[in-house]
């Protein structure tokens, strides 16, 4: 495969991820604002109170989840897999000693014609790390030494 047909093939797992999650999320609010609905029609006292607000809480988590999906969809098309530099920045394959990465989003190891890559975020710990580098540079991360051997 080429490189551009890699980083299709890993940008694609990126929207597909994506795309699941925001589903999950969705139906999470919809059930919860269901059991909100059927909670409404109970009336048992102080144990129909605690009900509401425990489902209260899972809606906030859930609206915040949801923002947090509707930013990684908002950063997703900002990803040009077109563009090749010498260094590492979004949407570059950053091949090192230890593994090869795409700077991308969060969703981990994916597997690309029998190759594993990692999709990291531009702003995770080792994505910032990762940003900026060059073939031949070195960085530590989590006690191990790494040298980026090319970027693509």
């Amino acid at each position: 495969m080429t490189v551009k047909e890699i980083k299709e093939a890993l940008l694609k797992e990126c929207k597909n991820v994506v795309a699941k999650r925001f589903d999950k999320i969705k139906q999470t609010i919809e059930d919860i604002i269901e059991s909100l609905e059927d909670e409404s029609k109970s009336s048992a006292g102080d144990k129909h109170e605690t009900g509401r607000a425990m489902l209260q809480i899972d809606r906030e988590n859930a609206g915040k989840q949801l923002r947090e999906i509707e930013t990684l969809q908002k950063l997703l098309p900002r990803i040009d897999i077109d563009v090749t530099s010498d260094y590492g920045r979004l949407g570059s394959l950053v091949y090192t000693n230890q593994g090869t990465y795409f700077l991308s989003i969060s969703i981990g190891a994916v597997t690309v014609s029998k190759t594993v890559y990692y999709c990291v975020a531009l702003h995770s710990p080792i994505g910032d790390l990762l940003s900026g580098k060059k073939k031949g540079d070195l960085f530590s991360f989590n006690g191990k030494d790494y040298k980026v051997t090319s970027v693509k």
